[in-house]
């Protein structure tokens, strides 16, 4: 007897999905929606809003999971090239918000191109590393470091140093999945300390302050100091079991900034304490070793470099916002995937978890 036709349509949808990292996904997303609406007040508009951002999510997720990658890989050079016309078209004619040039006007709709090169930058040097997978050398390295530091760049004169310092880190993840020589790492990490003083004297003065701010937040306690140091006293009075969902006083007497995005973190464990904090962070983990147990089964080398990307660059973007909230790394801006509200954000990240369910259930593909 053949199974009733809902049942067949369920299966036809999950046929390419991973159960645990959509489980580990969905009690993210949910653990989200908890705490913004707290952080919110209570404005359940806005948590209706990220309902509906998550539901995009999804669908976009859905449908790059069935996507086989050999045609990701097609994609990897057009995507890239139309992520780098955007940017240089942020650079000629974008809008200038709060002193940074970031968003672009397409008519109906704004984008900021910088989310859709986290995705391109690490598909193009995958598909590049693949297509000399027979004779891979020094000189493929270089070109590699010059295609990453061609949107890095750009970026960077934006300002948006934080999204930047990102990006790179993707595509340098893939440069080091490929292979790279442990000489030539550190070689370049001598020459990058080397090169402080330098980079130093061209960051921008809000910039350097942020790293000024981590060594010494009460020198500016009402100004730059301040996120750093509401931060750290809502995640350290939450204490062991936190104060209670809805009870944050830091939270609720505003003392929180952005507290709905780049520092929703610091209203979770305010509120919920450190016991459930350690929850969080081994739902984390989890989604993060589900992907690396995807990027280990993967049977080409492109589809082990973009899937090593995307793990390693969502465990950054984790690591880099705890970081930020507790006070032991600047404040650049970065929410916390899948918690944070945000529809642009989670986008990309669904997105990039739908090519992992897509590496993971495409494993046999043909030579292209």
């Amino acid at each position: 007897m053949s199974p009733p036709l809902f049942q067949r349509i369920l299966q036809y949808l999950a046929r390419h999905l991973d159960r645990g990292l959509i489980i580990g996904l969905i009690m993210l997303m949910a653990t989200g929606l908890i705490v913004l609406t707290s952080a919110s007040n209570g404005n359940y508009m806005r948590v209706l809003s990220q309902l509906l951002n998550m539901t995009v999510a999804f669908a976009v997720m859905w449908g790059f999971a069935n996507i086989p990658p050999h045609y990701l890989m097609r994609l990897a050079l057009p995507l890239f090239m139309i992520a780098c016309g955007l940017l240089l078209g942020v650079a000629v004619a974008g809008d200038v918000v709060n002193g940074a040039r970031r968003w672009l006007h397409l008519g109906v709709t704004r984008i900021q191109p910088s989310e859709l090169m986290k995705i391109a930058l690490p598909l193009m040097l995958a598909w590049y590393f693949n297509r000399h997978e027979a004779s891979l050398n020094t000189r493929n390295y270089i070109t590699a470091a010059l295609i990453l530091l061609f949107p890095v760049l750009l970026i960077a004169r934006q300002p948006d140093l934080g999204t930047a310092l990102l990006i790179m880190a993707s595509g340098c993840y893939v440069i080091f999945l490929a292979g790279l020589s442990w000489r030539i790492i550190a070689g370049l990490a001598i020459s990058g300390v080397a090169s402080l003083p330098f980079l130093w004297s061209k960051m921008h003065n809000y910039q350097q302050q942020r790293i000024l701010t981590l060594l010494d937040p009460s020198e500016d306690p009402l100004g730059s100091g301040y996120h750093t140091i509401q931060s750290t006293i809502a995640v350290g009075s939450g204490g062991i079991l936190g104060k209670g969902w809805m009870n944050g006083t830091q939270t609720h007497l505003d003392f929180i900034p952005e507290r709905t995005t780049d520092f929703i973190f610091a209203v979770f464990a305010e509120e919920f304490g450190l016991f459930v904090n350690l929850i969080l962070i081994t739902l984390f983990l989890f989604l993060i070793a589900r992907a690396l147990v995807i990027t280990s089964e993967a049977t080409t080398l492109f589809n082990r470099l973009i899937a090593g990307a995307i793990t390693m660059t969502f465990f950054t973007y984790v690591f880099v916002n705890m970081g930020m909230v507790s006070g032991i790394l600047p404040v650049v801006g970065v929410p916390l995937p899948l918690i944070s509200y945000g529809g642009t954000s989670l986008v990309s990240i669904c997105l990039g978890f739908g090519i992992l369910m897509s590496i993971h259930s495409h494993k046999r593909l043909p030579n292209y």
